[in-house]
């Protein structure tokens, strides 16, 4: 991480999506807004703290696959979030201490919390870098910094799809990243979905209804229009979407391909964490 970090002033009066994400996965670094948001979303879906737990598990799973039958030592993780247990480098520095990780989150509050993002183990490497996921050029060319591009390695893109809408091409920039790595490399996906909510679409209305409209400083439109948003406001997908990506950057699937997060995890994975009543 390059540099003094710029002075954020932080909004506590309406909901923030990484505080609200803080809050499903069981965290403390929220605040009354992000509560009430987290929980007219769970109203609607009951299960949604369980589903982001379970997204939390398959990151783990995921890293432990690739540090072990993978032989992956490089990690370049977009959309970080607040930090919470088990992060990319921890898990990938327990399997393989000589690891190398860079962060990338493009939000404010993140980078509050990202020394928590830096501890390596001496054998490894860490970084953490302000940048979005609109801007892939970007990404690559500070990640190159920390990563060996000419060794394959990992690229995780869980939970962050879902804030790019369609005329922004989420697909065009997923294909943007790959082309950039090496070959041997990985792609990881998670994407939210009403697939399996019987109210199908209420609770990301409730949770948009809510949530802080974030701006991206200095990107702005043709002319002098607004900045354009950054993650904020969720669209949830589907397995089809997922796979529209994976075959969009001519990926192959490994085992077990494209399921529901749930189904991969074990049941008494879901202990600690939940938020109060669920």
């Amino acid at each position: 991480m390059d540099g003094k970090p710029p002075k954020i002033v932080i909004d506590t009066s309406r909901a923030h999506p990484a505080r609200v994400y803080d809050y499903w996965l069981g965290g403390k670094d929220n605040f009354a807004a992000d509560r009430e948001a987290a929980e007219l979303a769970l109203q609607a879906y009951p299960q949604l703290a369980r589903a982001v737990q379970a997204n939390r598990k398959f990151l783990a799973r995921a890293v432990r696959y690739l540090t072990g039958e993978a032989g992956i030592r490089q990690f370049l993780d977009i959309g970080t979030g607040i930090p919470a247990a088990d992060n990319t480098h921890q898990v990938a520095q327990r399997e393989a201490p000589e690891s190398r990780i860079v962060y990338i989150d493009n939000d404010p509050i993140v980078l509050l919390h990202a020394k928590a993002l830096l501890k390596s183990t001496p054998r490894g490497a860490c970084d953490y870098i302000q940048a979005d996921l609109r801007d892939p050029d970007a990404i690559l060319e500070g990640a190159a910094r920390t990563l060996d591009f000419s060794r394959p390695l990992a690229l995780m893109l869980l939970a962050i799809l879902q804030f790019i809408p369609d005329e922004e091409d989420p697909y065009g920039l997923v294909s943007r990243l790959l082309a950039g790595l090496p070959s041997g490399s990985y792609l990881v996906i998670s994407h939210p979905t009403d697939d399996f909510n019987p109210n199908r679409g209420e609770s990301i209305k409730r949770y948009n209804a809510r949530v802080t409209v974030l701006r991206r400083p200095g990107a702005r439109r043709a002319g002098r229009g607004p900045s354009r948003q950054v993650a904020a406001r969720q669209r949830p997908g589907g397995r089809r979407a997922v796979l529209d990506v994976v075959r969009g950057g001519a990926q192959a699937l490994t085992r077990p391909g494209v399921p529901p997060s749930r189904r991969r995890q074990q049941a008494d994975e879901l202990g600690p964490g939940v938020p109060p009543g669920r």
